[in-house]
């Protein structure tokens, strides 16, 4: 994937909100709008859409082409990502790989949910049949299992989750687009002290669910320059793997699909773990982040905490993590939630971070996680590294 001959030329993200009272059209229609008016183009210019799956639609086969409608395209490539957390940077692929086949010109990816205030996802058979009868009570609880197993077989060093939690805060103070619930000052003390979810899962290890969209346009460089666009972003490699090890019935829930994943996207882009200039993981919960910061090689299996605890992760730092907040304090806007640190990376990329700019932002690496499986960490996990 290292040829630089598609980019992403393009971003927007809506405020995330608590309740807002929106449907994901709106949100998506809102997206949309401040993706054409950032970029300058025509609508017309639009001939391909990758759509991520929302919770607030619940299991809507028809979803992707009702949003066509709701935004008055008729494309000649339509994608629905179902790939949970991993469905933004899954749609940006297949929109790439859409775009080099010259399925469609210009593409965009939309995530939009509005899970706070209309939840209608039921997972079926799956959960009812697996994990309601073992006492699972959605992820908090598989992830509590998952940290409980990691500090079990590394230890586990919960200041330095609460330095993930707190420095991610301090991020979102100084994003206009982050959730206001979520816009107060956080400590490691304050982390520490939060009461238990799912023991030894505190309430501040998990993000908060709102509702919010973001957009982003994927085309040929050759097009973009044509159109008159600037600014670009060159997606240079991605991988992804759905249930690693389902094979296995009792799989080391601490290896990762990314163990497979993070060797083929450093190898595609020509990069080591030294040379990544921002990390934007996704952040469901703080255990996932500091498991990726292992799994992607800027530590050793089991170094997570003391890794975090030594090391600089503000944007000012030596390995600017989620710069926007991530979905841990600007808000998980439901299944849109995976382009948040996506649209993070590029908007970084382009130099308009503002505030917490990342000084040098020449590249990117990404991930995605998706799917909570019982028994298991998550399923779906995708990584795609950005070059400037």
């Amino acid at each position: 994937m290292k040829a630089r001959d598609i980019v992403i030329a393009g971003y927007a993200e809506t405020p995330s909100e608590l309740k807002s009272g929106k449907s994901a059209y709106d949100l998506a229609g809102e997206a949309f709008s401040m993706l054409l008016e950032s970029t300058r183009i025509a609508k017309k210019e639009i001939d391909g859409l990758s759509v991520s799956t929302a919770m607030s639609e619940g299991t809507n086969p028809f979803f992707a082409p009702y949003m066509c409608d709701g935004l008055g395209l008729s494309p000649t490539w339509l994608n629905l990502s179902g790939l949970g957390g991993g469905s933004a940077l899954g749609g940006v692929a297949r929109a790439v790989s859409a775009v080099r086949e010259g399925l469609c010109g210009a593409a965009v990816v939309m995530s939009a949910d509005a899970q706070s205030t209309d939840m209608r996802a039921k997972v079926g058979g799956y959960r009812t049949e697996y994990q309601q009868p073992a006492g699972v009570n959605m992820a908090p609880t598989l992830f509590g299992l998952l940290m409980s197993r990691y500090a079990h077989k590394f230890g586990l060093k919960y200041e330095a989750l609460g330095k993930i939690a707190a420095t991610q805060r301090s991020h979102a103070l100084l994003n206009d687009n982050a959730c206001a619930k979520l816009k107060k000052p956080l400590s490691i003390e304050d982390y520490l002290q939060s009461r238990m979810v799912a023991d030894p899962l505190r309430l501040l290890d998990s993000v908060m669910v709102c509702d919010g969209a973001n957009a982003l346009l994927v085309t040929s460089a050759e097009n973009a320059r044509r159109l008159g666009i600037k600014k670009m972003v060159y997606p240079v490699a991605y991988a992804e793997l759905t249930n690693f090890n389902g094979d296995v019935a009792s799989p080391d829930i601490t290896v990762t699909g990314f163990s497979k994943v993070a060797p083929q996207v450093y190898q595609q882009a020509g990069l080591t773990p030294g040379e990544i200039r921002m990390f934007d993981p996704y952040d469901d919960f703080t255990i996932a982040v500091l498991m990726q910061l292992e799994d992607f090689g800027f530590c050793a299996k089991g170094e997570g905490s003391d890794y975090v605890l030594r090391t600089d992760l503000s944007y000012k730092g030596e390995l600017p993590l989620n710069t926007s907040g991530g979905q841990l304090s600007a808000g998980q806007p439901g299944l849109a939630g995976g382009g948040l640190n996506l649209t993070e990376a590029v908007r970084q990329m382009f130099g308009e971070g503002g505030a917490r700019q990342v000084p040098d932002p020449r590249n990117a690496l990404i991930t995605g996680i998706g799917v909570i499986p019982y028994g298991r960490n998550w399923s779906v996990s995708s990584a795609m590294i950005l070059e400037a």
